[in-house]
């Protein structure tokens, strides 16, 4: 239990290290399958939770439950469930927001924080421009009513296993027994309403204050940013910047992967995150 829900959490490792991963939209928890075990290799207890509304976890069912002062108070509540003395947090896409915010606004005590392929909220507002609207379509389009969620389930699923498919260039990224769990987790019902009322309440609730207000104040905790630059949906420019806001902030960019970086470029990714935890020089893509 955590702010209120049950959540499905996946486990692996133990100790006083907590590593806590959020996943993007429209995944779950296995979007880290190949980060976690070298996250409990490197001696942290990895929980991968299925974020609010997704997969096995609780799914309310008013647009206004996925707030994002309620997706912050989900991320504390596992942060206190787990009881650990040190936090790493970590997130992709969705996540990747979630956990901008929840260090912007110290709600606890992070101790490092990864994000990949998700700007700074402040830069990416100041980085917007036409080309970077355009290519966020997307977003307007999920402020409809009931047409977002017919078209994410349409053919039971089969136009998300599409997207995921067209989306990368390696065929091996997502295989098989992936694309089902992501094509079933869709189609539980409600599940594609609860996706998408994330971007709902993005544009609207108290919540989306923090979007607007993450300017001022400095993320003081030592961050790692990952940016596969063949990113369908947000260009390299929206990262352009981040280190007035991250002073301590160090930024690999991964060229010709996709949006989803930690998969499509596992490898890359884990030999990045392995240095960067143990305060080695953290290596440039392609060396």
């Amino acid at each position: 239990m955590a702010n209120g829900l049950r959540f499905h959490v996946a486990e692996c490792g133990e100790g006083e290290r907590l590593a806590l991963c959020l996943h993007g939209f429209p995944e779950l928890w296995l979007s880290w399958r190949h980060q976690i075990p070298l996250l409990a290799e490197l001696g942290y207890r990895v929980w991968a939770p299925d974020l609010r509304g997704y997969g096995e976890t609780e799914r309310p069912s008013r647009t206004r439950d996925y707030d994002l002062d309620l997706l912050l108070g989900d991320v504390a509540g596992l942060i206190d469930a787990a009881g650990c003395r040190e936090t790493l947090l970590v997130g992709h896409d969705w996540g990747g927001i979630i956990a901008w915010l929840f260090a912007n606004e110290r709600l606890r005590t992070l101790d490092r924080l990864v994000v990949m392929n998700c700007p700074h909220p402040a830069v990416a507002i100041r980085s917007g421009g036409l080309r970077q609207l355009l290519r966020s379509w997307y977003m307007f389009f999920f402020q409809l009513p009931r047409l977002p969620e017919w078209a994410l389930r349409a053919g039971r699923g089969r136009r998300l296993v599409e997207m995921f498919r067209h989306s990368v260039n390696r065929p091996d990224v997502f295989p098989p027994e992936v694309l089902r769990a992501y094509q079933e987790a869709v189609i539980r019902p409600g599940a594609a309403k609860a996706m998408i009322d994330y971007y709902r309440m993005l544009f609207r609730g108290p919540g989306s204050r923090r979007m607007r207000r993450a300017e001022p104040r400095m993320i003081d905790t030592p961050t790692l940013l990952l940016w596969g630059e063949a990113d369908f949906a947000l260009g390299k420019q929206t990262t352009f910047g981040t280190e007035r806001y991250v002073p301590e902030l160090s930024v690999r960019y991964l060229p010709g992967v996709s949006h989803w970086v930690q998969q499509e470029a596992r490898e890359t990714v884990n030999s990045m995150l392995e240095a960067w935890l143990c305060d080695q020089p953290v290596p440039e893509a392609g060396s």
